[in-house]
C-alpha cells in the first residue's frame, strides 16, 4: 500500500497543513487496486465512482448500515439529506479521519478508517443519527443507533453533540449516554463509558472537555465535568469532576502525575508515578 503522506502536494510537505481528505483516498483506493485486483470493483463501488466525499461516505455508511428492514438506498437519501442540510457534517467527518491518521500508528492509509474502522464509522453513523435527531425523527435517529450497536458494538444515544476530530479507537464496547456531551479532539480507547449513577433521571451524564484523552475501560459517571486536555486512564472509574489538563486514575479516580498537554493527540497513557 502507497504511503498516505505521497499523494500532499509540495506546497503541502513544506507545510504542517495535510492534504484535503478526497484526493488522498482516491489516490489510495487507486493504488489499492492495482495492488489487489480482487477488490478492484469494490473499491470502485465504495471510492472511485464517486465524486465528492460525502457521495462516497453516504455510500459506505448505507451499505454497512442496510438490510432487510430498510434497505441500503433508503438510509443513502436519508445521509444524502442530512449532509445537504448540514454541509458540517461532512467536514466534521474529514477531521475526524485526519484525527485517525495522525494519532492511530496501525494505519496504513485513509482507507483502513473509510472502508474498515468501527470506530469510524459507528461516529459518523452517529452523526447522522444526531442531526436526524434534532429534526425530531427520534424513531428513525433510534433506528440508526440500534444498528450502529449491532454492527460495531457502540452505542451512543443520538441526543449526543460530539465535536470534530474525534477518534474512537478499537471502539468495542463504547457506551454514551443520553445527557452526555463529547468536545473536540478527542480520543477514547475501547470500552469507554460515560454514563449516568442511577440516581438521576434528568442531565445525568458527562460532559468531556476538549482535546481530553479516555483510556481503555475508563468509566466516567454522572453529570460531571472532565476539563480541557485532561487524562483518564485504563480501567478508572471517574465519579468527581476532573480539571482541566489533570491526569486521573484508579478506582476511584485520584490525580496521578504532573500536568499534561495534549494527551488526545500524544496518545501517551503512562504516568510519571504511580496510583
Amino acid at each position: 500500500m502507497a504511503d498516505r503522506r505521497s499523494v500532499e502536494d509540495d506546497a503541502s510537505a513544506n507545510t504542517r497543513t495535510p492534504a484535503p481528505i478526497w484526493p488522498r483516498l482516491r489516490y489510495d483506493a487507486r493504488a489499492a487496486a492495482e495492488q489487489e485486483p480482487a477488490l478492484a470493483s469494490y473499491l470502485n463501488a465504495t471510492v472511485l465512482n464517486h465524486q465528492k466525499f460525502s457521495e462516497a461516505l453516504c455510500y459506505q455508511l448505507a451499505q454497512k448500515a442496510g438490510g432487510p428492514d430498510m434497505s441500503a438506498l433508503q438510509i443513502r437519501e436519508i445521509c444524502e439529506q442530512a449532509y445537504e442540510a448540514d454541509p458540517s457534517i461532512v467536514a466534521f467527518a474529514e477531521r475526524d479521519m485526519q484525527a485517525v491518521l495522525d494519532r492511530d500508528p496501525a494505519t496504513r492509509s485513509t482507507l483502513q478508517p473509510f472502508l474498515f474502522f468501527k470506530g469510524f464509522l459507528a461516529l459518523q453513523t452517529h452523526r447522522v443519527a444526531h442531526w436526524l435527531w434534532g429534526q425530531g425523527r427520534e424513531t428513525l435517529a433510534f433506528f440508526l443507533q440500534s444498528r450502529s450497536s449491532e454492527l460495531y458494538g457502540v452505542d451512543i444515544h443520538p441526543a449526543v453533540p460530539i465535536g470534530k476530530g474525534v477518534f474512537i479507537d478499537h471502539a468495542t464496547s463504547i457506551v454514551i449516554g443520553e445527557t452526555a456531551r463529547v468536545g473536540d479532539d478527542v480520543s477514547m480507547l475501547q470500552g469507554v463509558t460515560l454514563g449516568g449513577t442511577g440516581k438521576e433521571f434528568t442531565d445525568r451524564h458527562p460532559k468531556i472537555g476538549r482535546g481530553v484523552l479516555l483510556g481503555a475501560g475508563a468509566k466516567v459517571l454522572g453529570n460531571i465535568t472532565i476539563g480541557d486536555e485532561a487524562r483518564v486512564g485504563s480501567g478508572s472509574v471517574v465519579l468527581q469532576n476532573v480539571p482541566p489538563r489533570c491526569s486521573v486514575a484508579g478506582v476511584p479516580a485520584k490525580p496521578v502525575g504532573g500536568a499534561c498537554m495534549e494527551p488526545s493527540k500524544t496518545m501517551d497513557q503512562k504516568f510519571d508515578v504511580g496510583i
